[in-house]
């Protein structure tokens, strides 16, 4: 039997959510499954999806509940023979869930959870769908143990990252002449979207004291977003701009990476953390806070350091400890990429999803999945 997975998804834009969906796509194509993705006309993942050779159904979602979204989505169900209906945002989680329950097909309804935010409707959650696959245990317990949703009705199924594309033994690292740093500076990053919940500005608060005992360290800002400005200003404020460097955008973040000493990520909320699993599939130590489900993928002590969130002097702690001892550094490093290539690899979640999937439809052919 050939599974056919449709993935609904009404976002526009492009970020872990879409990336992973596109991941999932690509991985279980391979193992053998059909994949489609419907989505917005103008959206990034629409344009992605049919470069990576994925079947992509474009269609406008206007609402939630938008009549002829929901008729385009049942006739895709029907022709398309499709077994399971994964949805991911808001709005296509009405859509798509609506369709699959009005199908006389009876596909399987999957919600995923993407994020660490508090849900806005419960209804898209402990209703319409069959069962939910969350990105990390975390957000598994948060809605069990916050929404009352049925244990068993959720299951959590970690990203994966692209070992091949983050691999420090094939990847090389920018030239440091290229991004202006000195042979002998020891180099901190971050890679995240320029957002006040990942937590830039308790870096920036911790610079001048991993200064003060490691005055040529240079600080990346690798990525963009809504708080640029807030960090120009406060790097000014900081007068520490000789020491930080903000890289806007980059399609080279696996070089970037390799560029690094320490990674360093001082989030206040995130669901799982798949820039700490890029990081630690580089070889890299890792600092993280103790939120979300970071702590899931940053073991405190083996591959880097946990931190509380929203305190700079125990951030800039770690860091020092990190840069003063190499290699403790190193080991960490290497027990983390020990980590994601045991634990954190495309490949697993794609078979996990892949075997998830079967489960399904087998508890369906035997009646017991709820209705």
């Amino acid at each position: 039997m050939t599974l056919t997975v449709l993935h609904t998804e009404s976002s526009k834009g492009w970020g872990g959510q879409e990336n992973r969906t596109l991941k999932e796509c690509i991985g279980l194509k391979k193992i053998g499954a059909r994949m489609l993705i419907a989505c917005q006309p103008d959206s990034v993942l629409a344009e992605r999806g049919a470069e990576a050779g994925i079947e992509v159904k474009k269609i406008e979602m206007k609402s939630s509940i938008s009549i002829s979204a929901i008729a385009a989505l049942l006739k895709i169900i029907r022709n398309e023979s499709v077994n399971i209906v994964c949805t991911h945002s808001g709005k296509d989680s009405m859509l798509g869930a609506i369709a699959g329950r009005l199908s006389n097909m009876k596909p399987v309804i999957v919600r995923t959870r993407h994020l660490a935010l508090p849900i806005t409707s419960r209804f898209t959650y402990a209703v319409l769908p069959h069962r939910i696959v969350t990105v990390s245990e975390y957000v598994r317990r948060y809605l069990i143990e916050e929404k009352r949703i049925k244990p068993e009705k959720v299951v959590s199924i970690p990203t994966g990252i692209d070992i091949d594309r983050f691999n420090p033994d094939v990847v090389s690292a920018v030239p440091r002449e290229e991004l202006g740093i000195a042979a002998d500076a020891q180099i901190v990053g971050t890679v995240a979207i320029l957002r006040r919940k990942k937590g830039h500005h308790i870096l920036l608060d911790a610079i001048p004291m991993v200064l003060r005992e490691f005055p040529k360290t240079i600080f990346l800002f690798a990525g963009d977003g809504p708080q640029r400005k807030n960090i120009e200003d406060k790097i000014l404020e900081l007068g520490i701009g000789n020491n930080v460097k903000l890289l806007g955008l980059r399609n080279d973040i696996p070089e970037i990476l390799k560029t690094m000493d320490i990674f360093v990520l001082p989030t206040l909320q995130e669901a799982l953390g798949t820039s700490f699993l890029e990081a630690m599939a580089m070889g890299k130590p890792v600092v993280g806070t103790k939120a979300g489900g970071v702590p899931e993928v940053v073991k405190d002590g083996i591959n880097g350091y946990l931190v509380e969130p929203g305190n700079p002097s125990i951030l800039a702690k770690a860091i020092i400890e990190l840069l003063k001892d190499k290699e403790k550094a190193q080991m960490m490093g290497i027990e983390g990429e020990k980590i994601v290539r045991q634990n954190y690899t495309v490949e697993k979640m794609c078979e996990n999803m892949y075997a998830f999937y079967f489960s399904m439809l087998k508890a369906q052919s035997l009646r017991s999945i709820e209705k």
